[in-house]
């Protein structure tokens, strides 16, 4: 196919990635390579700085790095960036990768995020891993040899040493002086080869849209953990105070967006269903006398859910000490508001019905005596005897109440 020159087409975009790469990240990239191919931009250059993240996610931005009309650039940066796991995918399946120096990449052997695999799975899964990243390689004229050490031996490299051995193709330490080194570049992509022109041209920045940053946030396993957590109080408030609405209506949301923020990442429902038997437990000891035990058994089961819930090797797909800390004590602080609650209404005197009579005051409305006589009581008149002889008009207070007689004596002030 005929070389063509790029400064038929416009200018140079750019894509800013920092931190794992998940489904929103991988949609981010996917349509920003997709828009570039539209507007016929002269480069698409991807800013980089991942720790990993998911095979899928990574394995559809590789899709679309192969298979790109337009040069596409990854560039390792700032320093102390890294394109680690997935993310040394991503930078080998580019047409031109480059490294900012104090940068590193590698470290791309697959892990599980679901818990230990055993040893044939393992095997399987660094083999297909292997061959995938050869494939990358030998596709972009790098070293596949080292590139398939990233995988086998987890090998990882600084930026200097991966420009010695040919896994990028510049170490450079702007965006300027990669634009200088870029210009000029011949560059074959799947709409042709092309001559980079990068100098003095303008940059236009794609950013996430709303949706995106959004479901950015809701792929923190922490907000998913949160979330889930809110959801289930507001409805256990709701349930406890019919009508209250609010609590409800959040809660219902909560869960929600919770449940999306499962399909986005790696969840262990094991650790879901500890922390709602944990709850369960807390509910118990609010019915059962248990003088504790069951929500000392409930706090360890939240606590052991929470630790479960995203179980993996990958530290980015995991839940923060502090906010499992957090959760814990507003469980403890919110379970015992309730128990609280629960006793006061247990040893509370009565205010309906005749028991709620008992202690109150009212006035003699005839002579009262052993025999008989009136009393009114909470605007009601009602039949009443004293041991001690009262006087009409007198204030009485009620002791006892048997069928519908009260039994007074008068009233005297402390």
């Amino acid at each position: 196919m005929s070389t063509l020159f790029l400064f038929l087409f416009q200018a140079i975009f750019l894509l800013k990635v920092d931190g794992p790469i998940t489904p929103p990240v991988a949609e981010y990239i996917v349509d920003g390579i997709k828009y570039a191919e539209k507007k016929k931009a002269k480069v698409l250059i991807i800013e980089l700085d991942t720790p990993g993240g998911l095979d899928e996610s990574m394995r559809q931005i590789v899709k679309q790095e192969l298979t790109s009309n337009v040069p596409v650039c990854v560039y390792v940066y700032p320093k102390g960036a890294r394109a680690v796991s997935a993310g040394a995918f991503v930078l080998l399946a580019a047409h031109k990768a480059a490294m900012s120096p104090g940068t590193s990449v590698g470290a791309a052997h697959p892990v599980t995020l679901q818990g230990k695999m055993d040893s044939i799975m393992s095997k399987k899964m660094e083999n297909y891993a292997a061959s995938y990243i050869r494939s990358i390689a030998k596709a972009r004229g790098r070293n596949a040899e080292i590139a398939e050490k990233m995988v086998r031996s987890s090998a990882s490299f600084d930026a200097e040493e991966a420009y010695r051995l040919k896994i990028v193709d510049y170490v450079t330490p702007t965006l300027d002086s990669l634009l200088l080194l870029l210009n000029g570049d011949t560059v074959k992509t799947a709409g042709g080869k092309f001559i980079l022109k990068t100098v003095d041209e303008p940059i236009k920045n794609i950013k996430m849209t709303l949706r995106q940053k959004l479901l950015m946030i809701l792929s923190s396993p922490n907000v998913a953990y949160i979330l889930m957590m809110i959801g289930i109080y507001g409805l256990l408030f709701e349930l406890s105070h019919p009508g209250a609405i609010f609590p409800g209506v959040v809660g219902a949301i909560s869960l929600v967006l919770a449940f999306y923020s499962f399909q986005t990442i790696p969840v262990n429902y094991a650790g879901i269903l500890l922390i709602l038997l944990g709850i369960l437990f807390f509910l118990l000891d609010i019915k059962i006398p248990s003088h504790g035990l069951l929500s000392l058994s409930g706090l360890l089961s939240i606590a052991g859910g929470s630790f479960l819930m995203f179980k993996g090797n990958a530290p980015f797909f995991t839940i923060s000490l502090w906010s499992i800390i957090l959760v814990l004590g507003l469980t403890l602080i919110f379970f015992l508001w309730i128990l609280t609650k629960a006793v006061q209404a247990i040893h509370r005197k009565p205010v309906s019905g005749k028991e709620g009579l008992i202690g109150e005051t009212g006035i003699a409305k005839t002579n009262i005596t052993n025999e008989g006589g009136w009393v009114l009581v909470h605007g009601e008149l009602w039949k009443a005897k004293s041991s001690i002889p009262v006087n009409k008009g007198e204030q009485v207070k009620v002791q006892d109440i048997n069928g519908f007689i009260l039994y007074v004596e008068p009233y005297k002030e402390n």
